[in-house]
């Protein structure tokens, strides 16, 4: 059985233009009804706007992806200007958050700088009304979560989350959402973290293009793959598929207001 859901996180702006074609041709066939579309930068979001114009089943998500160097001054005013501008056109302010990966690979990274990068961004959600897409796993969600507890905003999104219990029973008692990749169904760390975190904050996503393993290695990252999710969800919260189903898919579409 297969029910109609949502990608709550893709890049569908970095797929070759000829797969971007291929994944909208099957979207209707495989149920799934959206897609919302991060930004990784400026031209990113441009992108992704311009991909909504010519399909309204992808939602586009303004940011900029905090594992890379930090943006001029010029182009955190272009994102912002760009955010503000299409307020009634995107779906969040996203991916934004704190570079976890970089840092490991160069510890002298200025944590500091990011920092205050996303707290402008918390700051701009919070201005124009719009849940956050964050990228913070680890120790770098208990930074995050004070942040945001600081600008009062509450309708958070931590995609990919990986941390330790103290940090999920924080994001479960300040009512954030997560969202789960195919992965879930071949790591065992994400099946406990589903096992605990309340099915009315769960979210599914892909993180397309990023490849996964299993039994999806060597196939192209398509939204269809969520479906395998949804399936591992039902099984590990012993619940029916169809209510792991209309749980998540109403999850979706009130976080983003869609």
């Amino acid at each position: 059985m297969t029910a109609s859901i949502i990608d709550a996180h893709i890049h569908f702006d970095l797929y070759h233009k000829e797969d971007r074609l291929k994944i909208l041709e099957r979207l209707a066939a495989t149920g799934i009804s959206s897609m919302i579309s991060v930004s990784s930068h400026l031209e990113s979001g441009m992108t992704n706007l311009e991909l909504a114009l010519d399909d309204q089943r992808i939602k586009p998500a303004l940011g900029y992806h905090p594992e890379q160097p930090l943006p001029s001054k010029d182009e955190i005013h272009e994102i912002s200007s760009l955010a503000r501008r299409y307020k009634n056109s995107i779906a969040a302010i996203g991916e934004v958050g704190l570079p976890y990966y970089s840092r490991k690979e160069d510890p002298s990274i200025d944590l500091e700088s990011y920092v205050t990068l996303l707290e402008h961004f918390i700051k701009l959600a919070k201005e124009l009304d719009k849940p956050i897409v964050l990228h913070a796993i680890y120790e770098d969600a208990d930074l995050v979560c004070g942040l945001l507890q600081k600008h009062g905003v509450k309708d958070a999104h931590f995609h990919w989350f990986k941390g330790s219990s103290a940090t999920v029973h924080s994001l479960i008692k300040n009512n954030y959402y997560i969202s789960v990749t195919p992965d879930c169904v071949y790591k065992s760390k994400i099946q406990k973290l589903i096992e605990v975190y309340p099915l009315n904050r769960i979210m599914v996503e892909t993180d397309g293009p990023w490849p996964f393993e299993g039994p999806f290695k060597g196939r192209i990252t398509h939204p269809e793959m969520i479906h395998d999710s949804i399936s591992k969800i039902s099984e590990i919260k012993k619940l029916p598929l169809q209510t792991v189903y209309r749980t998540i898919y109403q999850n979706t579409t009130s976080f983003f207001r869609l």
